[in-house]
């Protein structure tokens, strides 16, 4: 018998959320089979079973989210597969005993009493009307989820949208509700609870009310954030609380990289099946300047910084407008520029197919965004946790340029030119040193002999 468990889907992931089981309690399942998919803030992927025999057992249902390390399934030899329970016949409802009368205890009638005549009125100020208290507005009930098995994912979509359960057709085992279920309800707009509508009260005392969240309307389309869209957002803010942000930012020449680039655009397309962009050249510099500021490829652990003696190159990759990954080139620092050109071409065809291990999105040592082909000016990106620096790779565009001449002289030339931004964690260096290292990567994609490296 073999308990599976959540594997570590990348450095900073905790949790994850399966979303699908490809085998049922009973099946049989070969070692390296695909047994069940899980979705992370970095990755949505297929796992594997780590051996081979019979699933007999699973600990959590699709939906549900649960830590690292936790056992979510087991397979053993097929023997401890619970039979299906036999059918028992339903026992007839007991008789529901008659009702007791309770005795009538007669008593004598008592004679009434009499009449007492009335007081003379006195005369006295009518007194004012006792204050009527205003009823407390009541307010819509919440939709309750006490007593029914939801999902962490299903319950926090049923707050978040104000959703009314009772209203919600659920399609898991025994009916449950499942992510589908309240996925569709709050599309369709038929769950949602209807807020109360009572006047507010007055702000006298100053107090600033809430601001209330906001609530889909007639032409409105409501799209629930899917599962990377949310931690993504989470893992940024993180971000942004741990580490204080810094920017630096230089003007690149890339005219020495575009010779080259034409030069060869059609023959290294036919050897390699892909086109060559900037991303391998800026990559191949970064690495390059990392060795001689090492404080720049460094994660910020418990009180300290280590410092990683290898890079590993991260490269941020769009999915069609869903969301980003950063697969990872382990030992960056080995590869020319050829190989890391493969290397880049690979992880984004395989993160956007789904086909991504655990290996590749984990390990990180510095984090390149590239919004170059999209055109951007001017990006400034979140630092990947818990690395200290990133750098967007913005649009390169042709422009005006003073080129020095070798006799000193100077004239105006059309250059492709684009820029370099780099976020950094002010714990772990200062301006100087963030300044001093993106001079050492404009200057080696300015003057490099890119010809030869080709």
């Amino acid at each position: 018998m073999a308990e599976i468990q959540l594997p570590q889907l990348g450095e900073s992931v905790t949790e994850g959320t399966i979303t699908k089981w490809f085998k049922a309690v009973g099946d049989s399942v070969a070692e390296d089979e695909v047994l069940f998919e899980v979705s992370t803030d970095k990755v949505d992927s297929e796992v594997p079973s780590p051996v081979g025999g019979v699933l007999t057992e699973i600990r959590v249902a699709e939906g549900d989210t649960v830590d690292v390390g936790t056992v979510i399934a087991v397979v053993g030899d097929g023997a401890g597969v619970p039979a299906p329970a036999p059918a028992t016949a339903t026992p007839a409802p007991e008789p529901e005993p008659a009702p007791v009368v309770a005795p009538v205890v007669e008593t004598a009638p008592q004679p009434a009493p009499a009449p007492v005549a009335a007081p003379a009125p006195v005369a006295a100020p009518t007194p004012p009307p006792a204050p009527v208290a205003a009823a407390a507005p009541v307010a819509a009930p919440a939709a309750s989820t006490a007593g029914q098995v939801l999902s962490p994912i299903v319950r926090r979509l049923i707050s978040d949208y104000g959703l009314d359960t009772s209203r919600i057709t659920g399609t898991g085992p025994s009916g449950r509700i499942t992510r589908s279920d309240v996925e569709l309800a709050i599309r369709s707009g038929v769950a949602s609870t209807t807020p109360a509508s009572s006047a507010p009260a007055a702000a006298s005392s100053g107090q600033r009310r809430a601001t209330p969240a906001p609530r889909s309307g007639t032409g409105d389309t409501v799209e629930p954030l899917n599962n990377i869209r949310r931690r993504t957002g989470e893992h940024m803010v993180m971000s942004k609380q741990v580490s204080p942000h810094a920017y630096t930012i230089v003007e690149v020449d890339y005219e020495n990289i575009e010779r080259v680039r034409r030069a060869h655009r059609e023959s290294f397309r036919a050897e390699e099946g892909f086109g060559l962009n900037y991303l391998p050249f800026i990559s191949r510099a970064v690495v390059d300047a990392l060795r001689n500021y090492p404080h720049m490829n460094a994660s910020v652990g418990d009180g300290e910084l280590i410092v990683h003696n290898y890079v590993n190159l991260a490269i941020a990759v769009d999915l069609d407008f869903t969301g980003l990954l950063a697969p990872v080139i382990h030992e960056a620092d080995d590869k020319r520029l050829r190989a890391i050109a493969r290397d880049i071409n690979d992880l984004a065809a395989r993160a956007r197919s789904k086909q991504l291990s655990a290996d590749d999105i984990s390990g990180g040592t510095f984090t390149l965004s590239n919004s170059g082909s999209f055109g951007s000016h001017l990006v400034l990106p979140i630092i990947n946790q818990p690395q200290v620096a990133i750098i967007s790779t913005d649009g390169v565009h042709r422009k005006p340029v003073v080129v020095a001449g070798i006799d000193g002289s100077e004239s105006i030339a059309i250059h492709s030119v684009g820029m370099l931004a780099m976020s950094w964690d002010h714990r772990a260096f200062d301006g100087a040193y963030a300044a001093a290292f993106l001079r050492d990567v404009k200057e080696i994609l300015e003057t490099r002999d890119w010809e030869a490296e080709l």
